[in-house]
């Protein structure tokens, strides 16, 4: 049955009517038009759907819309401001954190919540914090060297 869930995406709000099991990855990507988030495997566990909630890396692909009501939510779009790219967006491009691309998504916003909670993290807790964001293109170096490069901005 159909409820309206109001949800706050990239600092915009948005009433959607929707049921409440369904996955917050299908609000952003059919009703939002934002696509940037990446659907992957569908059960949580590549990460390539990754957004901010509240706060913290969440997989999009299995948090409900229930979960996801009154919160607020940021998705790759919501992260530069104008034509000026966020730092983590920056030291992807820098540091060819990317290959096919598919996942840096998802990629970003688990480092851009990392940085945000340890702005300064040792790579032992970028590695920590990253590991379940899944490549396929196996670019785990550049990814590394993207994040260490965001957190040792002064």
């Amino acid at each position: 049955m159909a409820s309206t869930f109001t949800i706050r995406v990239n600092g915009r709000q948005h009433a959607v009517v929707t049921d409440a099991d369904r996955p917050l990855l299908d609000v952003l990507r059919e009703d939002l038009g934002l696509t940037g988030t990446k659907f992957g495997c569908g059960e949580g566990a590549c990460r390539a759907c990754t957004v901010i909630l509240d706060g913290q890396a969440t997989q999009s692909c299995i948090t409900t819309m229930a979960t996801a009501a009154d919160a607020e939510i940021e998705t790759i779009e919501g992260l530069a401001s104008g034509d000026q790219l966020h730092p983590v967006q920056q030291a992807f491009i820098d540091q060819s954190g990317m290959q096919c691309g598919y996942c840096v998504p998802g990629q970003i916003m688990s480092a851009t919540a990392l940085l945000r909670e340890d702005p300064h993290a040792t790579r032992e807790k970028i590695i920590d914090a990253m590991t379940g964001n899944l490549c396929r293109c196996c670019n785990y170096g550049n990814i590394l060297a993207a994040v260490e490069q965001a957190a040792a901005r002064e």
